[in-house]
């Protein structure tokens, strides 16, 4: 059974505003599950300890409680066997990270009713078409970002692994149909989610990348913060991507693929860029992300029951489901709103809880799955629903 599909309730946004606009008040400290200074320092120590074990090349994180940033840190080099250092501004590719820019932009559009969420992908994107036309005309702009087509997961990203440009994978479509009716179940894509730059293009008349640095990029100080691989490459401080192999990890060189799907996956960002990002998705910049524009963000759209089964997850989630753009996972009595990437050498994590307004960004210039458990641990440690911290710090020694 799918749950909500947002069909323009506001009733239902006023109430996830109302819980948004509570949690930031004086309830906030009363709730705050354990010291989030002394969250992170231990969170300090098991990076380190983390990235070091793993021997990751590179990596950085920012903590941020309300709107301050409580920690800010970085580890090793840019380029393994160089001298270069990571900094805050080391730019990191933020791979599927970049759904929850493109996310935004497009429910900022929705609520200045530039579009409407029901609108017909068609309307914006006539060369897309499924195999049944029916189900072509079903597909409506909100199914895109809420990963909620009804295809089967990652469709057609082979094609994107092999440099090929969306507009050559789009006929594709075709030859198949939707497993599901569209709004009602869960599959993930980097293809179809892409196509919300192309509708943001022909409904702001500017190219995506633009809109985002004028919208978004340019008012909340994300100095180092771009799109595309020519923007990536044409930074002197830019981490490079590892892979691992038999000896380590080895620096390969930058990959295009998934930049050609550049809302899915094509947004560059240093963590002083990410703890600017946090802050604003936590409802510290008003005037760029309005409480109703991350309220309907973080209204579900479908449930992800299977995430529910990860290993890291497992016993402390009671939901999981995916609003626009963004996972939602209940813990508890509280919503930790969460996104990972991971593109050709590159890691990168996004979460902060719904009600203790605590947050965390990791980036990562190595293909390593401990940003996940890295990740976990620190939320779950926050939610006061585990000593993950303590534990975890220990067994990593």
């Amino acid at each position: 059974m799918t749950s909500l599909i947002y069909w323009r309730h506001r009733g239902a946004i006023a109430l996830c505003l109302a819980l948004l606009i509570g949690a930031t008040g004086g309830a906030r400290a009363e709730e705050a599950a354990v010291d989030v200074g002394d969250s992170a320092k231990e969170f300090g120590r098991y990076f380190r300890q983390v990235m070091k074990k793993a021997g990751i090349p590179g990596g950085a994180y920012a903590i941020v409680d309300g709107d301050r940033v409580v920690a800010m840190d970085t580890y090793g080099v840019r380029v393994k066997g160089k001298r270069e250092k990571v900094d805050k501004h080391t730019i990191f590719r933020l791979a599927s990270v970049s759904k929850t820019f493109a996310a935004s932009m497009a429910t900022m559009l929705e609520h200045e009713n530039k579009f409407n969420w029901e609108d017909r992908v068609v309307n914006y994107v006539p060369q897309l078409s499924f195999k049944t036309p029916s189900l072509t005309r079903q597909l409506q702009v909100q199914h895109l970002i809420s990963q909620s087509s009804g295809l089967t997961p990652n469709a057609y990203d082979n094609y994107l692994e092999d440099n090929e440009p969306v507009s050559k994978i789009l006929p594709k479509f075709a030859d198949i149909d939707p497993r599901c009716k569209p709004g009602t179940c869960y599959g993930y894509q980097n293809v179809l989610f892409s196509l919300i730059g192309n509708i943001i293009a022909k409904i702001t008349g500017i190219p995506y990348g633009l809109e985002l640095q004028k919208r978004i990029f340019t008012p909340l100080r994300m100095e180092d913060a771009s799109v595309g691989w020519d923007s990536f490459m044409g930074s002197s401080n830019r981490a490079a991507p590892h892979v691992q192999t038999g000896r380590g990890w080895r620096a390969v060189r930058v990959r295009k693929e998934y930049y050609l799907a550049a809302a899915a996956a094509g947004v560059n960002a240093s963590i002083s860029d990410m703890a600017q990002w946090l802050k604003a998705q936590m409802g510290y910049y008003p005037k760029v992300l309005s409480p109703e524009v991350i309220a309907d963000m973080t209204t579900e759209r479908v449930e992800t029951r299977r995430h529910m089964r990860h290993r890291i997850w497992r016993n402390y989630l009671t939901h999981a489901g995916y609003g626009l753009g963004w996972r939602l996972y209940s813990v508890g009595d509280d919503r930790i709103i969460y996104h990972g990437g991971w593109v050709a050498g590159f890691r990168a994590a996004i979460a902060y809880s719904e009600k203790r307004k605590v947050g965390i960004v990791i980036l990562m210039n190595a293909e390593s799955r401990v940003i996940s458990d890295l990740t976990a641990n620190f939320v779950i440690d926050i939610t006061g629903h585990g000593d993950r911290l303590s534990t975890a710090l220990a067994n990593s020694k």
